[in-house]
């Protein structure tokens, strides 16, 4: 008489849904999954599975009929109901390793590979980030979510480039940052994208860690010079600490530590020209932030969470005054294989270091 499952255990394999449908199968074959999501949007899936079995009583390929697998179906990964994926499939590859079972591999990218797609050159009059925005999620049928400030443009203009790099350009040129949920297009400030918060402690649900504080990339101020053409005069902006000050929880900020250690360092940015005083500001800022938030960036393995996002703040535990605190997530990895079954792997930043 079959047992139950043990409460408390959960599989190391993740669920396959292809097509809107899970595929049980596809669990079995599974042999390695990659789930690839950075600060810079399209988030894609490498996944292959085991492709020789029994079919019709004979040993043959199982999945070159393209019944199940095939190009533009929805692959969705799943783990406990959490979705950790859900994209399409793009491409389709083979391997023939020696002395083992041939594999069929699947690569999937989110709805981003619509404007990755898609090359344009044309122009944007009277507009701020937001209607740029706006106007692609339309331009694509996506929904769009939109929540950033900035200031509005006389012309933009998209030169031969994809509708993904021209966003990507916008976003950094504001400290936006953007990303896809099924066919929602979001695009917001690192301070309005709300990620939630997820607690891992080292020696529990965190595995590894490994954190460097580093001043070389940090600036204690940044300036941006320009020319307002209504009053026909130059423009000035210097951004300092007070714009990352509202992300440091209490922490020093690299920017402080760099001036009492070393002394001022300051950063002017010459291949900009903005055309007022908001263009001037919007990019100090964002190039002042940029540098401040790398202040301290740290990489490790945790168990896999579908919290575990980029976008989302891990508030880190048991590594000392120093390095216990709260990182913002840039780039997570869900891994599968055999041997080490399901993990992730992330990166994270902070602008500032604890006090000891």
């Amino acid at each position: 008489m079959p047992q139950e499952p043990t409460k408390g255990l959960v599989s190391s394999r993740p669920a396959i849904h292809v097509g809107g449908e899970e595929v049980p199968r596809l669990k079995v074959d599974l042999n390695n999954l990659s789930i690839t999501e950075d600060i810079s949007g399209l988030y894609r899936c490498e996944a292959s599975f085991n492709n020789l079995g029994d079919v019709n009583k004979t040993s043959d390929y199982l999945y070159f009929d393209r019944r199940i697998l095939d190009f533009g179906k929805s692959l969705e990964i799943k783990r406990d109901d959490n979705t950790l994926f859900n994209g399409r499939i793009m491409a389709i590859e083979a391997n023939y390793p020696a002395g083992q079972a041939s594999e069929i591999g699947v690569l999937a990218e989110d709805r981003f590979q619509d404007l990755r797609m898609t090359r344009r050159t044309r122009t944007f009059e009277d507009v701020s980030d937001a209607d740029v925005f706006n106007q692609i999620a339309n331009d694509h049928g996506l929904s769009p979510s939109v929540n950033v400030d900035g200031p509005t443009y006389k012309v933009l203009a998209q030169v031969n480039q994809s509708d993904l790099a021209f966003m990507r350009e916008r976003a950094r040129a504001i400290d936006a940052e953007a990303w896809m949920t099924g066919s929602t297009l979001n695009v917001k400030t690192r301070s309005n994208r709300n990620g939630g918060t997820l607690t891992l402690t080292r020696g529990s649900d965190l595995r590894e860690f490994k954190v460097l504080a580093d001043l070389a990339s940090q600036r204690t101020s940044v300036t941006v010079n320009g020319w307002d053409v209504s009053s026909k005069a130059g423009l000035q902006f210097e951004a300092t600490e007070s714009a990352i000050s509202p992300e440091l929880n209490g922490d020093r900020s690299g920017v402080s530590i760099l001036q009492s250690a070393v002394g001022a360092r300051k950063e002017a940015v010459a291949h900009t020209v903005p055309l007022n005083s908001q263009e001037a500001q919007a990019v100090a800022e964002s190039f002042f932030k940029m540098s401040a938030r790398q202040f301290v960036v740290g990489s490790g393995v945790a168990e896999t969470s579908s919290s575990l996002r980029v976008g989302a703040t891990v508030d880190l535990r048991n590594l000392g005054p120093l390095f216990n605190g709260k990182y913002y997530v840039t780039e997570v990895v869900h891994l599968f294989d055999s041997v080490k079954g399901l993990r992730t792997e992330f990166c994270a930043e902070r602008p500032g270091i604890g006090n000891s």
